[in-house]
């Protein structure tokens, strides 16, 4: 087990949230790095990729059109993509025509001017490419959100303007590479240079799969470190379907492991990505996934344990922990959450026992008295038999007496 293979750096079910086309500190079980679970604000709510087809423009004179009806968007006009003014985009050079927008699913490459709002130029790639829809801008993760949303919008050869929020940007925490401050607004100059649909999977030889998945799941991975975790679950979805998906390619039995090994890599990823949006039983269906084709994976056990017990299920998780501890008995992180559990258990236990001694009155004193009152109750029948014969032998006797007088 690699760590540096799982999540660098740092789951009602999203774990299949997919496009459109067919098909701090660092923790191993968080991360990949190691065991200990971070305690991180949890926000499961995605940008509106549903909104992409249009929305409010800001201008009321000659209001710009959107896709749905076919028809081009004015030059200089700003269009409100969201309808809350954190994405706009105004047309620069026209393109050429609705006709020849892009769809989810197809492969595109733009020409990407990033500046910030004041114009100071961040950086410019000439030839970005990236599957529309899948989240996984290659050289500017972060802005994904936004190229995704506003990319569908745009013609061929189209130009735009597109201003960004610090939530389609680089958030809160800004970036080192390249340079961009926290909660930066940044500027977007877009053109659109080319569409082409998607391989089809099927047809991928068995490396190019391998790659292609990888290549997904380390989306996921970076969504996971900036705590996109929906996003994070969206790509590693993603990355499983081209895993699992049938193939016309022979394939050698050493590319059917590597094949595995990024799959139950996604699983596990996937996983601590739904424990952080408390999908428990999503994140328990992976585990329970990785476990079916490696049932000694340390991360998968630590993470079924984990959420067994924050299901309430402390037996059943106790004995997994003891599981992984059994295959790695020298984690500190097992020992802990193990420790934890043994005690919670303890006191769940202590707690469902004094519940029934006040359901049903406390049956250990109950019995207590009723023994007591049994003893009693003996003593006074064994005097009260003992006088009685006394009593009968005295009568007898004075009888006895009385007879012989009269003799």
């Amino acid at each position: 087990m690699t760590d540096k293979e799982e999540v660098k750096g740092a789951g009602d079910n999203p774990e299949m949230v997919l496009s459109g086309k067919k098909s701090g500190k660092a923790s191993l079980l968080d991360s990949g790095e190691d065991f200990e679970m971070l305690d991180d604000d949890i926000d499961d709510d995605p940008p509106p990729l549903e909104d992409a087809g249009g929305g409010k423009k800001t201008k009321t004179e000659e209001p710009a059109e959107d896709q749905d009806t076919g028809t081009s968007a004015p030059l200089d006009e700003w269009m409100d993509i969201l309808g809350n003014g954190q994405l706009k985009k105004k047309v620069l050079q026209a393109g050429n025509g609705p006709d020849s927008r892009p769809t989810k699913g197809q492969n595109v490459v733009i020409h990407l001017k990033t500046s910030l709002a004041d114009g100071t130029l961040i950086e410019e790639q000439p030839e970005l490419s990236f599957t529309l829809g899948d989240g996984d801008v290659i050289q500017s993760v972060v802005l994904s959100q936004a190229l995704d949303l506003t990319v569908q919008l745009m013609e061929m050869r189209e130009k735009a303007l597109v201003q960004a929020n610090a939530k389609y940007a680089y958030g809160a925490l800004g970036s080192l590479a390249p340079e961009v401050p926290p909660n930066a607004e940044l500027a977007l100059e877009v053109q659109l240079l080319d569409a082409t649909e998607a391989p089809d999977l099927e047809l991928l030889s068995p490396k190019e799969r391998i790659a292609l998945a990888g290549q997904k799941r380390e989306r996921g991975n970076v969504y996971y470190q900036r705590a996109d975790y929906a996003f994070a679950v969206n790509s590693y979805g993603i990355a499983l379907q081209i895993t699992e998906s049938s193939s016309k390619v022979d394939i050698s039995p050493e590319e059917e492991e590597e094949l595995m090994d990024v799959k139950v890599k996604c699983l596990n990823n996937m996983a601590a990505a739904q424990l952080k949006l408390d999908h428990y039983e999503a994140a328990l269906r992976s585990c329970v996934s990785v476990l079916a084709h490696q049932p000694d994976n340390i991360k998968a056990l630590f993470r079924k344990g984990k959420v067994l017990a924050l299901q309430g299920e402390y037996a059943e998780a106790i004995k997994i922990l003891k599981r992984a501890l059994k295959l790695e008995p020298s984690n500190k992180t097992i020992h802990a959450e193990l420790s934890k559990l043994v005690k919670k258990h303890s006191e769940q236990k202590g707690a469902e026992q004094a519940m029934y001694k006040k359901m049903l009155g406390n049956p250990a004193s109950g019995s207590s008295g009723m023994q007591k009152h049994q003893a009693k109750s003996s003593w006074v029948v064994s005097w009260k038999w003992l006088f009685g014969a006394t009593a009968v032998a005295i009568g007898g006797v004075a009888l006895s007496v009385v007879i012989a007088a009269r003799n």
